[in-house]
């Protein structure tokens, strides 16, 4: 039984892990922390890892990005591995990041969808010779009105793997309205959508000449977040340190 403990546990995805957690017979929910203090859950909830005094197998973060410092300290003090789901991380955080998996196992990944880890490897195999054709590449990214950052950790992903994937000299754009001029070769444009309550839109676009193949993910729901986000926990537990991401728990 691998026993959790919930950071950001009142936010949207605390909920819906909450939920999973809760019928799945090889994990327990065992203490959650927010600011905002209790929401009627069946376990204990404080509002800052400090206060609490639960043992755990491992945390699930889905926070805020002015969370994750604290939290990775208290980790690596700790000795508690991390499932790190929160996006937006500045360059410094990424670092800390580096350095606490050092001492405690961390696994983040932009996206926690099994689905669109699976896409990310067929890319890998599809991109160098889409490029080697001539092939442009976009990506296109859509999310509800309420995300903070943009573009998403998932575009972002997308787009690294697959630069690394041709040579890993192709520029990322994310706006072309101050420049007049014809579209470069060597370019991934990264768009992005934000409004309603879309969950999660991803296309990778290449286009040829007369053809065009997209790759596509949609998420219907948060549960297929936090589904992997789980699964992920369950792996983690009892790992030595080191820097996993959901590559390590698709196979």
């Amino acid at each position: 039984m691998t026993k959790v403990i919930m950071h950001g546990c009142n936010g949207r995805m605390g909920h819906v892990i909450a939920d999973i957690v809760s019928a799945d017979k090889d994990v327990e929910m065992v203490a959650g922390i927010d600011a905002f203090g209790d929401s009627n859950y069946e376990f204990p909830v404080f509002k800052s890892l400090e206060e609490c005094n639960v043992e755990c197998d491992v945390i699930i973060d889905f926070s805020n990005a002015s969370a994750v410092d604290n939290l990775l300290d208290f980790c690596e003090k700790n000795n508690v591995p991390v499932v790190l789901c929160t996006t937006g991380l500045s360059e410094e955080q990424l670092e800390h990041v580096n350095n606490v998996s050092k001492n405690v196992a961390v696994l983040k990944s932009a996206n926690m969808s099994v689905g669109i880890n699976v896409l990310l490897k067929i890319l890998k195999e599809a991109a160098p010779t889409l490029a080697a054709a001539g092939f442009d590449i976009e990506i296109v990214e859509k999310h509800h009105n309420q995300k903070l950052d943009s573009p998403s950790g998932t575009a972002l992903a997308l787009a690294e793997d697959i630069n690394d994937s041709i040579g890993g000299d192709y520029e990322f754009v994310y706006d072309r309205s101050s420049r007049r001029e014809k579209r470069p070769q060597k370019e991934i444009g990264i768009s992005a959508v934000r409004g309603g309550t879309i969950v999660g839109d991803h296309d990778v676009i290449f286009a040829g000449l007369d053809e065009v193949v997209t790759f596509s993910h949609r998420a219907y729901s948060r549960s297929v977040f936090g589904k992997g986000a789980v699964e992920a926990a369950k792996f983690l537990a009892g790992k030595p340190a080191g820097l996993y991401d959901m590559s390590s728990v698709v196979k």
